[in-house]
C-alpha cells in the first residue's frame, strides 16, 4: 500500500512541473481536442478509402498522401519552426485545416466523394500538417523550461495518444450511426476550438534568434549537423529503418480489419483504439521515468519489443488473439517516441531544434508512410500478412545491430544539454 502511494506521488511529482506553466496548460487543453478530430479523421479516411476501392495499394497511397509529403517540405518546415514565430504556423495550419475537413464532408454528403478527391485532400492535408509538425514539436521545449521538458513530452505523449483511443471510438460510432461524412464534419469543429486556443497563449517567441538565409543553407546546415552528431545520427538512422518496416502497419488495419479478420469498420475501431489504448499506457509509464539516464537503453529496448510484437500480429488470423500484440506494440511505439523526442531534444543544441525536430518529424511521418505503399503494394500478390511478416523480421535484425552500439551512442544522448531561454522560466508562474 506505501508502495502504491510512493509510485502515485512520483506520477504526480512529474506532472506538476509541465502544468506550472501557464501556457503549456492552455495548449494541451487545445491540443487535446484537435488530436481528437485527427485520428477521428484518420480512421474515417481509411475507411472510406477501403469502401471506395477494396485495395491495399490504395490504403498506402492515402498514408502516402497524408504523410510523405514531410520529405519534401521538412527542410522549409524547418527553418520556419526555427526562424518565425511557432504560434503563428500552428494557427495557420489550423484554418487550411479545418477548410480541408469542411470540404471532405461536402462532397461526402452530396455523394461528390471519389478516390481522386479523397487523394487531393488528403495531400492538401499531407503538406498542411508537413509544415505543423515541427513547430509543434519545438514549440513544447518553448513553452516551458528545461527540468519540465521530460514531463511535458510525456504528458503531450498520453493526450496525443488518448486520442488516439478516444477518436477512432468516435469514429466507429459516427460511421456506424451516422456517417462517414458526419465524422468529417465532427473534425472541422475541432479545429476551431484548437484555433481559439491558441489565441490565448502569451509571449511566446522563437528561441534561437536565427539570422536571415537562404533556406537550403539553413536546412543543409542542420542535415550536416545531425550526420556528425555521434548520438542523433545513430538513433535517427535506426528509426528510418524501422518505421518503414513495420510502423505502417497502422495505416492498413482498414485492410486487416476487413479483409484479415472480418470484423469490418467496427473491428477497424477496436484496433485503432487497442493502439491508443497500449499507447496510453506507455505514456504514463514514460510520465513516472524521471531523467536522462538511462533512456537510450530504454528507446532501444522498446524498439525491438514492437518488432516482435508486429512480427506476431502478422502471424496469426484470430482477431481477439492480435488484440494483445497491437496493444504491446502501441505501448512500446509510445515509449520510444517519447524516450527518442526527449533524448534528442535534451542533447540539439537550441538554434538548430525547428530544423532538427523536421528531420525526426520527417522520418517518423514518411517512414510510415512508405512502409504502407509497400506493404500495400506487395499484399496485392501477397496478401497483407507476409510483408509485414518480412518486415518486421529486418527490423528486430537492424535493432539487434543498433544495441550492440548502445553504450557509445548513449553518454551524447544523455548530457546536460545547452540553458533554455530565461524567457521560459519568467513565464512560469504567470496567472
Amino acid at each position: 500500500m506505501a508502495s502504491d502511494r510512493l509510485h502515485l506521488a512520483s506520477w504526480f511529482g512529474n506532472v506538476a512541473p509541465a502544468f506550472a506553466h501557464r501556457n503549456y496548460r492552455i495548449y494541451v487543453s487545445g491540443n487535446a481536442v484537435g488530436l481528437i478530430g485527427t485520428w477521428l479523421q484518420r480512421v474515417s479516411v481509411g475507411w472510406l478509402a477501403w469502401t471506395l476501392t477494396h485495395s491495399g495499394a490504395w490504403l498506402g497511397i492515402m498514408s502516402m498522401a497524408e504523410f510523405f509529403p514531410v520529405v519534401f517540405l521538412s527542410p522549409l518546415a524547418g527553418v520556419l519552426a526555427d526562424r518565425r514565430n511557432q504560434v503563428g504556423v500552428i494557427r495557420a495550419t489550423q484554418i487550411i485545416g479545418g477548410v480541408q475537413a469542411s470540404l471532405l464532408a461536402i462532397l461526402v454528403y452530396t455523394d461528390a466523394i471519389t478516390i481522386e478527391w479523397l487523394l487531393a485532400l488528403t495531400l492538401l492535408l499531407g503538406i498542411t500538417n508537413s509544415f505543423a509538425q515541427p513547430s509543434r514539436m519545438a514549440l513544447i521545449s518553448n513553452l516551458v523550461d528545461r527540468p519540465a521538458l521530460p514531463s511535458a513530452l510525456a504528458i503531450n505523449s498520453i493526450v496525443f495518444n488518448s486520442a488516439r483511443f478516444i477518436g477512432p471510438a468516435i469514429a466507429g460510432i459516427v460511421i456506424a450511426q451516422v456517417s462517414v461524412g458526419a465524422a468529417f464534419a465532427l473534425n472541422a469543429a475541432t479545429y476551431v476550438w484548437f484555433f481559439a486556443t491558441m489565441t490565448r497563449l502569451r509571449r511566446v517567441a522563437a528561441m534561437s534568434g536565427m539570422a536571415p538565409r537562404n533556406v537550403l543553407k539553413a536546412s543543409a546546415e542542420a542535415y550536416l549537423y545531425v550526420s556528425r552528431h555521434p548520438g542523433i545520427a545513430p538513433m535517427l538512422m535506426l528509426f528510418t529503418i524501422t518505421t518503414i518496416a513495420t510502423r505502417g502497419y497502422v495505416e492498413l488495419f482498414p485492410g486487416f480489419a476487413d479483409d484479415v479478420f472480418q470484423r469490418g469498420a467496427a473491428g477497424l475501431s477496436v484496433l485503432v483504439s487497442t493502439v491508443g489504448l497500449g499507447a496510453i499506457c506507455g505514456g504514463a509509464w514514460m510520465l513516472r521515468r524521471p531523467g536522462l539516464t538511462g533512456l537510450t537503453s530504454v528507446v532501444l529496448g522498446n524498439t525491438l519489443v514492437i518488432s516482435l510484437a508486429i512480427l506476431a500480429f502478422a502471424a496469426t488470423d484470430r482477431f481477439y488473439v492480435a488484440l494483445p500484440f497491437v496493444f504491446v506494440a502501441g505501448a512500446a511505439m509510445v515509449i520510444t517516441g517519447v524516450g527518442a523526442q526527449t533524448l534528442i531534444q535534451a542533447s540539439v543544441e537550441p538554434q538548430m531544434r525547428g530544423r532538427v525536430m523536421a528531420l525526426y518529424g520527417m522520418i517518423f511521418r514518411a517512414g510510415p508512410a512508405l512502409g504502407a505503399l509497400l506493404i500495400g503494394s506487395l499484399s496485392e500478390r501477397f496478401g497483407l500478412r507476409l510483408p509485414l511478416a518480412i518486415g518486421a523480421v529486418i527490423s528486430v535484425a537492424v535493432c539487434a545491430l543498433t544495441w550492440a552500439r548502445q553504450r557509445r551512442v548513449a553518454p551524447y544522448l544523455e548530457s546536460e544539454p545547452p540553458a533554455h531561454a530565461p524567457a521560459v522560466a519568467a513565464e512560469k508562474r504567470a496567472p
